[in-house]
């Protein structure tokens, strides 16, 4: 069941409904702030929907990267599997 949490962004509250638990919520909104801090402190501009979007591409990037890790992993694992039945029939 969703429930409604308050949050703040970039200094603005907001109302978002999530399933998740409220400690789960405060972990996301930390890591955004914190991500969006220290792109913000990179810049000489205070444009905020600089911040945003160059937040949005650097979190997008490595989110692509941990599923191409999952997946390289995954592959690795049935590799693996398959070597293990293999042996075990010798």
């Amino acid at each position: 069941m969703k429930k409604s949490h308050a949050v703040t962004v970039l200094g603005r509250e907001l109302s978002v409904k999530s399933s998740a638990s409220e400690e789960k919520v405060k972990a996301v909104e930390a890591f955004v702030n914190g991500k969006l801090q220290e792109i913000g402190s990179a810049l000489k501009s205070g444009d905020a929907q600089l911040v945003l979007t160059l937040a949005l591409l650097n979190t997008s990037e490595e989110l692509l990267e941990l599923r191409s890790l999952r997946e390289q992993n995954s592959n690795a694992d049935s590799r693996l599997n398959t070597i293990l039945t293999t042996l075990e029939t010798i």
